[in-house]
């Protein structure tokens, strides 16, 4: 509150104006006046603004003040409304960046190695149905085997795509899934090598089993990519 304000009167008010409300407003909270609204600090606060207002040359360095501080102000407000501004627009930058930034590795990360996945995975029931019809044929041993030599192939590709952009925080869960989808291809690989070179089924069948893991994992990943999308 200024002195003004204390004293009720406008910033304009003439010396006279300024002795009247001093001398009313003294009356009414002189602590000897026996007035209801009798109060000694606020008789300092009025003897303060008037021994201020009532002098010409302390007026105008006064009023001098309150200008400045009230370009202070202005500009203050000024810079925050700035600030404020500037911060929304690098936010919505920033957002706009974590959107693409986030989209991009669905399209170059995510999509890419999921189809990879897919590719490793889905040719196998065929594959074993093939092989089924003399597992000591060659030939058909040859196709079963090359096969897995493209398992590996796409394998590789899919993890060098995997690490070669950092995911994204909101799809950790889907990268996550991703590398363990891959982990449980890379155990099937091996176990159905196995089963290549000793013609064991046990081999086979725990090779099939961590495909469908990984078929299991990979479509969890994309449930949560599609709840993301």
């Amino acid at each position: 509150m200024n002195y003004y304000e204390i004293l009720q009167i406008k910033s304009n008010a003439s010396s006279i104006e300024i002795k009247q409300a001093y001398r009313k407003l003294v009356k009414e909270f002189h602590p000897d006046s026996q007035h209801k609204n009798a109060n000694h600090d606020r008789i300092i606060k009025l003897n303060a603004a008037y021994e201020v207002l009532s002098d010409e040359k302390n007026r105008q360095i006064y009023d001098q003040k309150l200008r400045q501080k009230l370009v202070k102000s202005v500009e203050n407000r000024q810079n925050n409304t700035h600030h404020a501004t500037s911060y929304y627009h690098h936010n919505r930058k920033q957002q706009k960046e974590d959107e693409s930034s986030q989209f991009r590795w669905l399209k170059e990360v995510y999509l890419p190695v999921f189809n990879l996945i897919n590719k490793i995975i889905y040719p196998l029931d065929y594959q074993i149905e093939e092989l089924s019809a003399d597992l000591f044929d060659d030939r058909l041993m040859l196709v079963f085997t090359n096969y897995l030599d493209n398992c590996r192939y796409q394998l590789e590709k899919a993890r060098n795509i995997l690490t070669s952009q950092p995911n994204p925080s909101l799809y950790a869960g889907i990268a996550a899934n991703l590398y363990y989808g891959l982990n449980h291809i890379i155990d099937g690989i091996e176990e159905l090598e196995r089963f290549s070179q000793t013609y064991d089924e046990y081999y086979l069948h725990t090779g099939r089993e961590l495909f469908n893991l990984a078929e299991e994992i990979s479509q969890n990943a994309s449930q949560m990519a599609q709840n993301r999308m």
